[in-house]
């Protein structure tokens, strides 16, 4: 298996010593170049100048977490060279917007056309030296996986003779798109060829065979075009929690937004994982911080005050945390402000509540109408744990029962699980199983349309909801 945190760390090392560079080469041109300059004797005191030599420390930095946002290390080994092209021109230039109103904007020269100038000579300094260092990187991870010296151990859904064909045809391409095919999988109903060289598995034994295998990602190729049966098969593909690919001709019958993610020979469709773009991914965590952090500071009277409160009407603690499955399955607890009384939950059995719940207390109620229960949640957004919107976190007592009616249900582990939800505002709290349900097609809905302005307006939605009180 690669390792994609090494790869990642040698971009990242790499855009920040060529930043620097470039920003050291900007400093060597603009003393010759700017007249403004011409009051330092040499470009060696140029250069040690205190305002000069603190730019140098803090302005790479800054490059460094625009390019992040640009959510360039976020994708590490099959890089698209004109996607990497865009994505360093405008952050590049971004950054050079940045500098210019942070430091420059004072250093201006008695001719407006110099000013110009020193700002493309930026621009044009910071993109060739960085996409230089980039393109390496990239070019040599490129004729690694071509040349098969680097790979991904991946299963073909489909043992008939469709994906037994695709298999052969990927490990006969003269450039490998990377894929180490080591086995096929049956798709019910479908007609197995008998004779395969690698190991075939039953779907119900694909767990078992991706941890043997340290499976990385999944390929469907079924062989007719059985729509149903397809799609149940990819259902149960969900929860493990990897990529899943279809070929271009199988992927309509997937009811959901997709990507394509080869372009040389055949290209693939990726049906898992969210519709968001990278950058707007890694914007969207840095406001979830900054936003969580404000609110608590903001509210931090109120939380108080809410503190007192549940402390004065019944017996516990004022805090309840309870285990839930986050992003990529793993378990996390979550915090609220206790509404029910101490051990609400008998025989450890998780009861979900209803209308008129007698476990709910007086100042429970009140907290769970305004959902003002939920604000130790912003920790858990600070945590990593959750983000401001996003489906809303279950119990894996409920999932367990939501996967098996519906097994997509397991997409939602994709992104991180929210405070609020387009599920929370269209429908509500749910009180069984059966409204899980109902509720989770929002969710999904969510997952095929995230994008920042969508999160935007579900947070307008529940800001109505909070003052309306319309929280139970």
């Amino acid at each position: 298996m690669l390792n994609e945190n090494i790869q990642r760390t040698k971009y990242v090392v790499g855009d920040l010593l060529s930043s620097g560079l470039a920003w050291f080469c900007y400093n060597c041109m603009r003393y010759s170049l700017d007249p403004i300059h011409s009051g330092f004797n040499t470009l060696g005191t140029f250069l040690s100048s205190n305002v000069v030599v603190i730019g140098q420390l803090l302005f790479p930095l800054l490059m460094m977490a625009v390019y992040y946002l640009s959510g360039y290390y976020n994708e590490v080994f099959r890089k698209s060279r004109l996607q990497e092209v865009f994505t360093t021109f405008w952050s590049t230039a971004i950054v050079t917007l940045i500098i210019f109103f942070l430091a420059l904007i004072n250093d201006t020269a008695p001719r407006r056309r110099v000013n110009y100038e020193m700002i493309a000579l930026l621009w044009g300094t910071l993109f060739i030296t960085v996409y230089v260092v980039r393109c390496l990187f990239t070019s040599y991870t490129s004729h690694m996986i071509k040349s098969r010296q680097w790979s991904f151990n991946t299963l073909i859904i489909g043992r008939g003779a469709a994906g037994v064909a695709f298999g052969k045809k990927l490990d006969a391409m003269p450039q490998s798109l990377g894929y180490k095919i080591l086995g096929y999988v049956s798709i019910p109903g479908e007609n197995d060829v008998k004779e395969v060289s690698l190991p075939c598995y039953e779907l119900s034994h694909i767990r078992e065979a991706c941890q043997t295998h340290h499976i990385e990602e999944l390929i469907v190729v079924p062989t007719r075009q059985n729509s149903d049966a397809v799609l149940d098969t990819v259902n149960q593909l969900f929860e493990l929690n990897l990529p899943i690919k279809v070929t271009p001709d199988h992927f309509n019958v997937m009811l959901s937004q997709v990507r394509i993610s080869d372009m040389v020979g055949d290209p693939l469709v990726d049906i898992s994982g969210s519709s968001m773009s990278e950058s707007g991914k890694n914007i969207k965590r840095v406001l979830d911080i900054i936003l969580s952090v404000l609110v608590l500071i903001v509210v931090s009277p109120l939380l108080l005050a809410v503190a007192i409160a549940i402390k004065l009407d019944s017996k516990g603690p004022v805090f309840y945390s309870q285990e839930r499955v986050g992003y990529h399955n793993v378990p996390f607890n979550i915090y609220k402000f206790r509404s029910m009384v101490q051990n609400a939950e008998q025989n450890n059995r998780p009861q979900l509540t209803c209308d008129e719940d007698p476990r709910v207390t007086r100042v429970g109620r009140f907290l769970r109408k305004y959902r003002i229960d939920e604000l130790p949640q912003f920790w858990n957004v600070i945590k990593g744990d959750m983000s401001i919107v996003g489906p809303r976190p279950e119990r894996q007592y409920y999932i367990d029962q939501i996967t098996q009616r519906v097994p997509s249900y397991a997409l939602l582990h994709q992104v991180r699980p929210g405070i609020t939800s387009m599920g929370m505002v269209k429908y509500g709290y749910a009180q069984n199983v059966d409204q899980m349900i109902e509720r989770l097609s929002y969710d999904l809905l969510y997952l095929e349309n995230m994008s920042l302005i969508n999160d935007f307006k579900i947070m307008v939605y529940t800001i109505k909801t909070i003052v309306t009180g319309k929280g139970m």
